[in-house]
C-alpha cells in the first residue's frame, strides 16, 4: 500500500520546475511507500520524508524519482547536448535522448546478468560516459549504485564489494581491473566485472560493448517491472566515507535524497535551462562531484565535459578553454594547485608588466572586499584593471564564460581566497557531507562572506546544538551543526549502532563539525569534536583551530598534527610542502618553491627535505620554532601551547596511507606510522 503525497509543487517559473502532470504519484516510481521511520539500514526498507504540512511557506517540491528526472529532461530537451568526451582528438557528444538510452540498454545488461534488486553495482576509474551510464543503469535496475575510489587498494575494494553484496563491478581499465581479479574470489555476491575502455585481457570480463550488446537484446519488460517498483523514498545510492577514523561506512542516499538536492543546487545558484556547462575531473564516488556532475547537470538539462585522465597532471586548462564552462567546482587542493602555478608564472615577469599586475591584484582584491562589506569602491580603477588584466587572465584559464566558482570537502585557507579574489575570481565555498548528499550551506552571489560557509541550501534545515559534548572547548559561543530534511541520508547501510549514533530522538543528524552563526545567517566552522583531544591534566584541545593556526605562521609547512590525547603536554608532528609525482601521487624529496622562498627568507640555502634533515639545517629548525612562538603567544591557555615538535621525512600522502581520497588526514594511521617520532617527543 503506498501513500500519496498531494502537496503541489512550488512555482518557481523555470523550464525544469516539475509539471503538476508529469508525474503520477499513485504508481511507481513516483509513488511514496509508505513507512514508519526516518531512517532506514535496509535498503527495501523505505524511510518517511521531512515534507511539510499543507499550506506551509515551506518547500512542497513533489518526490521523484532519478529514472523520472532523467525522462523528464530527455522528454524536455531531448536534442540539448548532455554529455561531451574527447576520444581520438574528436569530441565524441550525447544528446539526453541519446543519454537515456544509453542508460535503458546499460540498465537491461545489468539484469541479464544477474543484478538482483537492492545489491551493488561497484563502479571504479576516471570519470566518463560509461561511468555515468554504469551508475544511473545501476538505479533503473532496481540496484545499488556504488562508486570506489580509484585509488583504493585492493583490499578496500574488496570491502566495499562485499558490503553491498555487489554483483558486478564496472572498472576502468586494466589497472582498476587487475585490483578485483586479485580479491574478486573473496566477494562471494560478484558474478560479472566490465571493463569501459580498452579490449579486456580476461576471457571472463566483459568489454562495454560486449555490455551494450548484451542490453540491446532484451526486452523492456522486466526493465519495466523493476521500475515499477522503485520509489523516492527507497535507497538507490551508496557513498562509502573515506575512512578516516576506521572502516568505511555505506551512506545511503534514496532517490529523493538525491532528486531534492539537485533542485536545490539549481535553485540556490538560479541555474538556466539548457544554459549551463561543467567539466567532471573530480572522483565522482564522491559525493559532490556526483551530486552536481551527475545530478544537477540532468536537473536544468546542462552539458558537461570530461577532462582528460591527466586533468590535474596539467590538461585541465586545456579542456576548459574548450569547454567554456559557466560553473566551475574544485577542492581546495585544486584551487591551491592553480594558484601555486599562477604565481610561479607570475615571478617570471619583470619591469611594467609585473608593476601593472601587481597593481591590478591589489585594485581587484580592494574592489572585491569593498564590495563585499557595502562600502565604495574605486570602480573606475577596477575597470581598467578587469580589461587589461582580468579579462586575459580569466581567458588564459578557461573561465572567461564562468559565472561560478566553487570550494567544497575541506576547508579552504583566507589565502586562496583573497589571492583569487585579486583576481576577481570569487570563490563560493559549500559545507556539506556524504550524510546530507552533499552540500547543505553554502555562499554565492548576493549572499557571499569568505572565510564562513554561508547560508543553508533552499529546503535545507540546521541548527546549532549547545548542548553536545566538547562543544564549549571547541567555540563557547557556538554548537555543533545538525541537519534535518529531505536531503538527510537514510542511514549507514547494515549499521544500525553507527546510525542510532549520528540522529537524535528528535531526527537530527549530528555532524561533529562545531560552528557558530552570525546576525545574518552566515555559518563557520570552527573545529570537529570526533577529533578533540584530552590532555592528562583533563584539559578538551581542539586540534583543527591549532594546526591551522601554526600553517598560517609557516608557509613553508604543508601538514601540522597535533598530538596530546592523555598526555601530559601538547607536540606535533609537521610535513614540509615539497613535489608531488603527478603519475604516482608519491612526494618527492623537492622541495615546492614556496617552502623554497620560505627558506631563502630566513637566510637557508636548503632545497630538499634531505638538505633539511640530514644537516639538521638550524635557520630552518630556528624558523619553525619561531612560528611556533608566535602561536604559543596567542593561545588561550597554558594547556594549549605546543611544547615539542618534530619535521617527518615525507608529506602524508595517499600511497602513504596518511591521508584518504578526500585529503583528510587518517589521525589513527599517522600515529601508527610514526609510532616511533611521537614516543621520541614525549620520552624523559
Amino acid at each position: 500500500m503506498s501513500s500519496i503525497v498531494t502537496a503541489t509543487p512550488a512555482e518557481t517559473g523555470s523550464e525544469y520546475s516539475e509539471d503538476a502532470c508529469s508525474i503520477d504519484i499513485t504508481v511507481g516510481p513516483d509513488r511514496v511507500l509508505d513507512a514508519t521511520e526516518y531512517t532506514s539500514t535496509d535498503p527495501a526498507v523505505p524511510v518517511k520524508l521531512w515534507m511539510p504540512e499543507e499550506g506551509s511557506d515551506e518547500d512542497l517540491r513533489r518526490p521523484i524519482s532519478v529514472p523520472s528526472l532523467l525522462k523528464r529532461t530527455a522528454s524536455k530537451a531531448p536534442d540539448q547536448t548532455a554529455l561531451c568526451v574527447k576520444r581520438g582528438g574528436t569530441w565524441v557528444k550525447w544528446t539526453y535522448s541519446q543519454y537515456l538510452e544509453d542508460v535503458n540498454i546499460v540498465a537491461k545488461a545489468f539484469i541479464k546478468l544477474g543484478l538482483s534488486p537492492r545489491n551493488g553495482v561497484g563502479i571504479i576509474g576516471f570519470n566518463s560516459p560509461e561511468w555515468f551510464f554504469s551508475d544511473l543503469g545501476a538505479v533503473f535496475a532496481g540496484g545499488l549504485a556504488a562508486g570506489i575510489y580509484p585509488t583504493n587498494s585492493a583490499e578496500a575494494c574488496q570491502y566495499v564489494l562485499t558490503h553491498c553484496k555487489a554483483n558486478i563491478v564496472v572498472v576502468e581499465d586494466g589497472k582498476q581491473l587487475s585490483k578485483i581479479l586479485s580479491i574478486k574470489s573473496k566477494c562471494p555476491d560478484l558474478l560479472h566485472i566490465v571493463q569501459y575502455t580498452g579490449e579486456p585481457t580476461e576471457t571472463d570480463v566483459l568489454s562495454w560493448d560486449q555490455l551494450m550488446e548484451i542490453g540491446k537484446k532484451e526486452s523492456d519488460e522486466e526493465l519495466n517491472k523493476r521500475l515499477s517498483n522503485l520509489a523516492p523514498n527507497l535507497c538507490c545510492h551508496l557513498v562509502y566515507t573515506s575512512g578516516t577514523t576506521g572502516p568505511p561506512k555505506g551512506v545511503m542516499l534514496s532517490h529523493d535524497n538525491l532528486t531534492f538536492t539537485a533542485k536545490s543546487i539549481c535553485d540556490m545558484y538560479g541555474l538556466g535551462w539548457c544554459e549551463e556547462r561543467m567539466v567532471s575531473f573530480l572522483p565522482l564516488s564522491h559525493v559532490a562531484a556526483n551530486i552536481m556532475d551527475l545530478f544537477m547537470q540532468i536537473t536544468c538539462a546542462g552539458t558537461l565535459y570530461f577532462a582528460n585522465k591527466d586533468a590535474l597532471k596539467g590538461t585541465l586548462i586545456s579542456t576548459l578553454k574548450e569547454a567554456q564552462p559557466t560553473l566551475f567546482f574544485g577542492v581546495p587542493r585544486v584551487w591551491e594547485k592553480v594558484q601555486e602555478k599562477m604565481i610561479e608564472v607570475g615571478k617570471s615577469t619583470t619591469g611594467m608588466k609585473r608593476a601593472i599586475g601587481i597593481w591590478a591584484k591589489k585594485t581587484g582584491l580592494d574592489h572585491n572586499k569593498a564590495k563585499i562589506s557595502g562600502k565604495k569602491s574605486g570602480k573606475f580603477s577596477y575597470k581598467i584593471a578587469d580589461k587589461i588584466v582580468f579579462k586575459k587572465i580569466k581567458e588564459e584559464l578557461g573561465f572567461s564564460q564562468c559565472r561560478a566558482f566553487f570550494s567544497a570537502a575541506a576547508p579552504i585557507s583566507s589565502d586562496v581566497l583573497d589571492y583569487f579574489m585579486s583576481l576577481d575570481i570569487k570563490i563560493w565555498e559549500i559545507y556539506g557531507m556524504s550524510e546530507v548528499s552533499g552540500p547543505q550551506t553554502g555562499n554565492g552571489k548576493d549572499f557571499y562572506r569568505p572565510g564562513s560557509i554561508g547560508k543553508d541550501f533552499p529546503g535545507m534545515n540546521t541548527k546549532l546544538d549547545r548542548s553536545s559534548a566538547g562543544v564549549s572547548e571547541i567555540c563557547p559561543d557556538g554548537g555543533e551543526l545538525c541537519m534535518r530534511g529531505r536531503n538527510v541520508f537514510m542511514g549507514y547501510l547494515a549499521q544500525i549502532e553507527k546510525t542510532q549514533e549520528v540522529f537524535d530522538r528528535d531526527g537530527w543528524h549530528h555532524s561533529g563539525d562545531v560552528g557558530r552563526q552570525d546576525d545574518d545567517g552566515y555559518y563557520t566552522i570552527t573545529g570537529r569534536i570526533k577529533e578533540i583531544l584530552i590532555t592528562a591534566g583533563g584539559e578538551n584541545v581542539p586540534p583543527f583551530i591549532i594546526e591551522n593556526m601554526v600553517k598560517n605562521e609557516l608557509p613553508c609547512l604543508s601538514h601540522v598534527m597535533l598530538i596530546g590525547d592523555r598526555r601530559k603536554f601538547l607536540s606535533c608532528l609537521v610535513t614540509m610542502k615539497v613535489e608531488v609525482d603527478a603519475d604516482t601521487l608519491v612526494p618527492r624529496s623537492m622541495l615546492t618553491e614556496e617552502a623554497q622562498d620560505w627558506c631563502r627568507s630566513i637566510g637557508s640555502k636548503a632545497e630538499t627535505i634531505e638538505d633539511v634533515l640530514n644537516g639538521q639545517d638550524k635557520l630552518v629548525m630556528e624558523g619553525i620554532q619561531r612560528g611556533i612562538d608566535r602561536y604559543n603567544a596567542r593561545a588561550t591557555s597554558n594547556a594549549q601551547r605546543i611544547q615539542k615538535w618534530t619535521i617527518l621525512p615525507a608529506d602524508f600522502s595517499i600511497p602513504g596511507g596518511e591521508i584518504g581520497p578526500t585529503m583528510k588526514v587518517k589521525r589513527h594511521a599517522v600515529l601508527k606510522k610514526y609510532e616511533e617520532n611521537v614516543e621520541k617527543l614525549y620520552q624523559g
